[in-house]
């Protein structure tokens, strides 16, 4: 390797747990696998297809997937200021929003899915060491949210179960749209 090379640590592997922390664990491989699964011997052309009347592709759901598990985890640990109140968001924070929908130019299928993948290492990595799952913060301020309401660690890492697993029963849809391949049944 030459100087100017550089290597990215690999992270630290998942600790081993059981109980409530492997089932959840347990429970978010299965979905995440079933997501992926859709994107299996794609193109990035086709990862980016619109294939169904909705603005979702493939590619999209997963880099959507993946802001969501990420902004999650990042209110698991710091707080309703990771995520900000809907109010507050700007025209450009709203466009960067509708981005996570689909393939922009440079985006490749490979790239969505290590991202994934990195950002789906580190949230089994809080799943397995968050020191309390009953430890909460209050929701930030959206229409979608009941005023004043908090959500535990457990409660978010539950959301983002059933955000992956929504979205990938959408992909399987798009994928079957696409050219007849199913993934889920």
């Amino acid at each position: 390797m030459s100087r100017n090379e550089q290597t990215t640590p690999e992270p630290a592997p998942t600790p081993a747990v059981t109980g409530e922390r492997a089932d959840l664990l347990e429970v978010l491989a299965k979905h995440r696998h079933f997501l992926r699964l859709t994107t299996r011997d794609l193109t990035d052309e086709q990862a980016g297809l619109r294939t169904t009347a909705s603005e979702l592709c493939l590619g999209g759901l997963i880099k959507h997937v993946t802001a969501v598990e990420r902004g999650w985890a990042r209110f698991i640990v710091e707080g309703p200021s990771a995520m900000g109140d809907f109010a507050d968001k700007t025209e450009a924070d709203l466009a960067r929003w509708a981005d996570e929908f689909r393939m922009l130019p440079g985006d490749t299928l490979a790239g969505v899915l290590d991202n994934y993948a990195e950002v789906a290492r580190r949230t089994d990595n809080l799943v397995a060491t968050l020191p309390d799952l009953d430890a909460a913060w209050p929701l930030p301020k959206a229409p979608w949210f009941e005023p004043g309401a908090h959500w535990s660690a457990r409660r978010a890492f539950m959301h983002i179960v059933a955000e992956t697993a929504q979205h990938a029963g959408h992909a399987d849809i798009i994928r079957e749209s696409l050219d007849g391949a199913k993934s889920m049944g």
